[in-house]
């Protein structure tokens, strides 16, 4: 199950199945087949857990997605729907009960980070011959891209910014001599050059929020933002960087707050399940642009509030990881070595190797918050609701605080009934302060 969740991994993002030279060769469907293999090695394993709450929430959210098609006459748009995000469904269960090791966690964040160091590499080679060896070429004859899902340059950047904390996670690890950290180490630096190749302005955007809350967590809130204030005046100042157009009145900034607006006023017109899945450029010509009011617009505020608590799960699991250890933790007492011990007064300290395996594993937890962080605010600026990537790191979050509960029970056990409140609350409040943050924007384009 594991070896054939990692190629389909390998399929989702490396995509030769999209290849231009390739495409009408391949002849047989590479993805749907490497899933129905993972799948089915699932389905024969004695690994299935479903206790955490993002399990339930994906399922109602998929239902949802079928559901506001239907409650607007398009009956077939819920089987579209079927096709579409059955398989994401499917690949968030089977990698979340794959990856049941820390050792397999990390296997995982190094084939996310290698694979998005072999896009940067053709991006690399994209800008200086001018098509990779894709045969894609470079977007607006300036910025990098890829095939299939990464076709656009902040698609890519987007997937960079997120695996760029696992390449600093697995280059600090070491190993091998050193050869590890080094190897690592020029990943991250390949990426962080991809994400300048991109030109992105949301994925640098993303990065410094990244680099500013990993700041803030070592050195506190004031260095972040004096840092934060640096980078982003370095960033601005660059020859030929989008980032000096950051303006409300540019022209695509002033087409992604017209398109936000028409987004809420779609959801105003149909609050309970909105327009329907896949609608909204039926009537809108330009895409959301923000994956928030996306889902907002299409399926109403009752999947926005299913898809805000799957989100909300997946960042309060890796905020109670990255807390300091429970006390009795590291005050506990080893009655087995007490017992052991010459001396029967002595007082028996916390295992060692329990203790390194809790810092361990909160190192995994920050390094899959900051990519948390890295994807949903580069996904602010994109309409990415739906896309794979977002669920495969979710599930990567799930297995890894799944597994953490097993090695402390101490750690709290998030359950859907214990917040039917806090979900819809945070939804509502989520949509009022999209509504006052365009109406704002708009005020200020003016």
């Amino acid at each position: 199950m594991f070896l054939a969740m990692i190629g389909y991994l390998a399929l989702v993002l490396i995509r030769p199945q999209d290849y231009p030279a390739l495409v009408d060769s391949i002849g047989v469907p590479l993805l749907p087949i490497a899933l129905i293999v993972a799948a089915l090695f699932w389905l024969l394993s004695g690994r299935k857990r479903f206790d955490a709450p993002q399990y339930l929430l994906l399922l109602l959210f998929f239902i949802v997605l079928m559901l506001s098609n239907v409650a607007n006459g398009w009956f077939g748009g819920a089987l579209d729907q079927m096709s579409k995000f059955a398989p994401t469904v499917l690949a968030f269960v089977v990698l979340a009960n794959a990856a049941d090791s820390p050792r397999r966690v990390r296997i995982i964040m190094g084939m996310f980070t290698v694979c998005a160091t072999v896009l940067a590499l053709h991006g690399i080679e994209q800008s200086q011959l001018g098509v990779g060896w894709t045969g894609i070429g470079m977007s607006q004859e300036t910025r990098i891209q890829y095939v299939g899902i990464f076709n656009d340059p902040n698609d890519l950047g987007l997937l960079f910014v997120m695996c760029l904390p696992m390449a600093v996670y697995l280059a600090m690890r070491g190993g091998l001599f050193g050869f590890a950290r080094l190897f690592w180490l020029a990943a991250g630096g390949i990426l962080l050059y991809g994400i300048y190749l991109t030109d992105s302005r949301g994925t640098l955007l993303a990065t410094l929020v990244v680099l500013g809350i990993y700041v803030w967590w070592r050195r506190g809130l004031i260095t972040a933002g004096v840092l934060g204030a640096i980078a982003l005046a370095g960033l601005m100042a660059l020859p030929s960087s989008r980032m000096q157009e950051l303006d409300v009145s540019e022209a695509s900034a002033a087409g992604r707050v017209d398109s936000w607006y028409e987004g809420m006023q779609m959801f105003r017109q149909n609050p309970v399940l909105g327009v329907g899945a896949d609608m909204y450029t039926d009537i809108n010509p330009l895409t959301a642009h923000n994956s928030f009011v996306l889902v907002l617009a299409e399926t109403g505020i009752i999947g926005f509030a299913l898809w805000i608590a799957f989100i909300g799960y997946c960042f309060r699991m890796m905020l109670v990881a990255i807390r300091e250890p429970p006390e009795e933790l590291l005050a506990g007492a080893d009655l087995e070595s007490a017992e052991e011990n010459a001396d029967p007064g002595a007082m028996a300290g916390p295992d060692p190797a329990v203790v390194e395996a809790w810092y361990a594993d909160r190192d995994t937890a920050l390094t899959l918050l900051l990519s948390l962080c890295g994807f949903f605010t580069a996904a602010f600026f994109l309409s990415r609701s739906y896309l794979v990537i977002l669920y495969l790191l979710a599930a990567l979050v799930v297995a890894h605080y799944t597994g953490m509960r097993q090695r402390n029970p101490g750690l709290p056990a998030f359950n859907l009934q214990h917040d039917l409140i806090r979900w819809p609350i945070w939804a509502v409040g989520g949509a009022v302060g999209l509504y006052i943050m365009v109406k704002v924007l708009l005020a200020m384009a003016l």
